[in-house]
């Protein structure tokens, strides 16, 4: 058992060399050579340790893959693809960060993985999924080399990478494969996203450690220390960090990026920038998909040359007519591409498109293709058409700016696209209300408002195409469950201009009762976090609809009854709005946060007039400064602590 132990030891040291370090000390026939021994004197043993390397091979098939909840939300990114959007991040960080700092990676291209570790043991390994569960992929991942089956740090944590596939790997594995891979991204997804993990073993995947997701202790303050906390328990992290002082620091590592990324082996779409102090993030917070403090800067993406055949427009739940280019097939960013999108008539005009032109077209951010220009003219192109009757209902249509509408409410396509807002999860969740049902319910029954949903019966169901006794009893079910979603999503679900998921639980907040919102001013709202002028206007404009008040009445009437968010909490901190600032060392911040909440009192992320109350830990910073500054109460842990007991 002790050579066992001594070999193990020896060959994983070797593999962090050669799969982490790429900086072999042996050659291959040494390290197979002691591979083989190991697996003999395992075989005649019967024992094989935990960290064993021979467990690291592809296995039998499994059967389908297990969803597996992670202990902490995994949040996707949001994107910038221009310098504005960036300057628009840089200043929302500038109100609530006094000097920040930012550092700067490579954004790779492949799959999000989160691999848990508990009692210095590998545990799972989970894809990122809805970002609050994933796959288990655990077999999968046991057969690449670049990550660690056991680590030094002993408690509990997730670590964050991507797994991809190098290009030279993927080039060398198309040499003899069957089935040709078309690019690196897909390959690495369908290799991990496989379920017989000797197909994994095959492609020769590999996982880039960049986070970590979750961890019990608070010993992470900085991203320079998630990379180092990664780089020391034997991860495999690429060498790239920069960190920056301003925005045009920051600006200038995505150029660095943007020039080697042509040089490297890996691929790579943009630059991830990020808030260097965990603590100021937890000032900026999360919305509903991405963390405030984190940015995507995309690079531009593939382009390629292709043939107009036919515009046609759209027409969406506004009723905003858009162009739409049906064109020759092309390839594409690994994807055939036979649609791509215009913005408007004017779009046309500026980018020369005519029917029968050539065009440059650019796939980004994975939406429809965008129609750059033309870049030449055949003999028969012909100018595209600014339509002066709606497509689908024949009615005269109006320019609103740049934009042209078709006015009809009952217009087929608004009134499909209504009932899928309407329908979809994060509003009314009604399973199975489709674009296909939706179009069936306006063709063969000629409903046109939400509210008749709920007036539906099985006799009128079995009228629709397809609707037998279980798909019937299913919806109808899904629509009754639907009258008592919380009221943020129940705002979101009426499809008012400018009011998504966010900033529906904003006003959720403020407005605990409809009404109390229908008789908000322009001014009011847009005092609101999330709420800017233009949507404020759009939100008084629609009250004042009277079409849109009467479906609201409609709705209650047929039982839809949105619960209120619950009320604040009275206690010993109701009305102060309280700010946390440096470490505590009996609370996590979260905990903090939750305990505050629990006794009537508001968090705040930044020091502002409105505070009352900074609690101040450890090494608090420039948020103590602009507390005393302001004259606002400071107390210490030991006198929060009196407070919240």
């Amino acid at each position: 058992m002790s050579r066992i132990r001594e070999l193990i030891d020896t060959l994983n040291k070797w593999a962090y060399e050669y799969y982490v370090l790429d900086n072999p000390s042996v050659d291959d026939r040494e390290y197979d050579r002691l591979y083989d021994e190991l697996k003999r004197l395992e075989e005649e043993t019967g024992e094989v340790e935990f960290d064993s390397p021979t467990k690291r091979v592809g296995g039998e098939p499994i059967k389908g893959f297990k969803r597996h909840a992670h202990v902490a939300r995994l949040y996707s990114l949001d994107k910038s693809v221009s310098d504005d959007e960036l300057d628009a991040f840089f200043t929302r960080v500038n109100k609530v960060v006094e000097n920040p700092e930012y550092t700067v990676e490579y954004k790779f291209d492949g799959l999000t993985m989160c691999l848990t570790y508990d009692n210095g043991r590998f545990v799972r390994a989970t894809t990122r999924g809805n970002g609050v569960e994933g796959e288990d992929v655990t077999a999968q991942c046991l057969t690449i080399k670049s990550f660690p089956l056991t680590v030094k740090y002993k408690g509990l944590f997730e670590a964050q990478g991507e797994a991809v596939i190098r290009l030279s790997v993927l080039e060398e594995y198309n040499k003899t494969a069957k089935e040709q891979l078309k690019n690196a991204r897909n390959a690495a997804a369908g290799a991990i996203r496989n379920l017989d993990p000797r197909i994994t073993a095959e492609r020769k995947p590999e996982i880039l450690f960049y986070n970590i997701n979750y961890i019990d202790s608070d010993i992470l303050k900085t991203q320079e220390q998630h990379f180092g906390f990664l780089k020391e328990n034997g991860f495999k992290v690429y060498p790239f960090l920069r960190v920056c002082k301003s925005a045009e620091e920051v600006k200038a590592a995505i150029s660095e990026i943007e020039v080697e990324r042509k040089n490297i082996d890996v691929l790579t779409d943009g630059a991830v920038i990020k808030l260097n102090d965990c603590e100021a993030r937890e000032g900026m917070g999360y919305t509903d998909k991405f963390p405030r403090w984190a940015m995507a800067y995309k690079f531009e993406a593939e382009e390629s040359v292709t043939t107009v055949k036919e515009v046609i427009w759209q027409v969406g739940r506004t009723g905003k007519l858009t162009p739409l280019a049906l064109v020759e097939p092309v390839d594409l960013g690994g994807a055939t591409v036979r649609k791509a999108t215009l913005n408007n008539f004017g779009d046309v005009l500026r980018k020369d498109v005519k029917v029968g032109s050539k065009v440059l077209i650019r796939r980004s951010n994975e939406v429809i293709p965008e129609i750059l220009g033309a870049i030449g003219h055949a003999e028969g192109s012909v100018p595209v058409e600014k339509p002066a009757f709606c497509p689908y209902c024949n009615s005269e249509v109006v320019e609103e700016g740049a934009n042209i509408f078709c006015p009809n409410k009952k217009c087929r396509p608004r009134i499909v696209g209504k009932f899928e807002h309407f329908a979809q999860k994060g509003a009314m969740d009604i399973e199975g209300l489709s674009e296909m049902t939706a179009g069936q319910l306006y063709d063969t029954l000629g409903i046109t408002d939400c509210s008749a949903l709920y007036s539906l019966t099985p006799s009128d169901l079995m009228k629709l195409d397809g609707f037998k006794d279980k798909k019937i009893k299913n919806l109808l079910a899904a629509i009754e469950k639907s009258k008592t979603v919380p009221q943020e999503r129940f705002l979101f679900a009426l499809g008012i201009d400018g009011v998504g998921k966010v900033a529906a639980k904003d006003l959720s907040k403020v407005y605990a009762d409809i009404n109390l919102l229908s008789a908000a001013t322009a001014e009011e709202l847009s005092e609101l976090e999330n709420i800017g002028a233009i949507t404020a206007n759009a939100i008084v404009e629609w009250f004042q609809d009277p079409e849109n008040t009467t479906e609201i009445e409609r709705l209650f009437a047929a039982g839809v009854s949105p619960s209120a968010p619950k009320k604040k909490a009275e206690g010993a901190l109701s009305g102060q709005f309280v700010v946390l600032t440096g470490t505590l060392e009996s609370f996590k911040r979260s905990e903090a946060q939750k305990l505050i909440e629990e006794r009537g009192g508001e968090c705040q992320s930044s020091v502002t007039a409105k505070t009352t109350l900074v609690v101040a830990g450890e090494a608090a910073g420039s948020k103590l400064d602009k507390a005393k500054k302001l004259g606002i109460k400071i107390i210490d842990e030991a006198e929060f602590k009196k407070i919240i007991s």
